[in-house]
């Protein structure tokens, strides 16, 4: 595997939890870049997060307009307007008096 995507590897098991942080601290002590780099890293995931939370409330208020919006109304319209017509052609309810 290439260097650096040895280097992005070990990282990510850092942020992930996966790698012992006692093997961390000593790698940390051998290359003093690898820190901003983890920190970079750490960002992009916490951005990388925030847009997937920001696109996913996007979509549930799509979701939650389409079944609770302009349309619901119409919904309950043409199942009021479903029953009007079957009473309105039931005799009992058609008959004067």
């Amino acid at each position: 595997m290439r260097p650096e995507l040895e280097r992005l590897r070990r990282i990510e098991q850092l942020l992930t939890g996966t790698e012992p942080a006692a093997t961390w601290e000593q790698e940390l002590r051998l290359d003093p870049t690898l820190a901003a780099d983890a920190e970079a890293q750490r960002q992009l995931y916490q951005a990388l997060h925030m847009a997937g939370q920001r696109q996913l409330r996007q979509e549930l208020n799509i979701i939650h307009a389409r079944l609770y919006g302009r349309r619901r109304a119409g919904w309950f319209s043409a199942v009021t307007a479903g029953i009007r017509t079957v009473l309105l052609r039931w005799p009992r309810f058609n008959s004067p008096g």
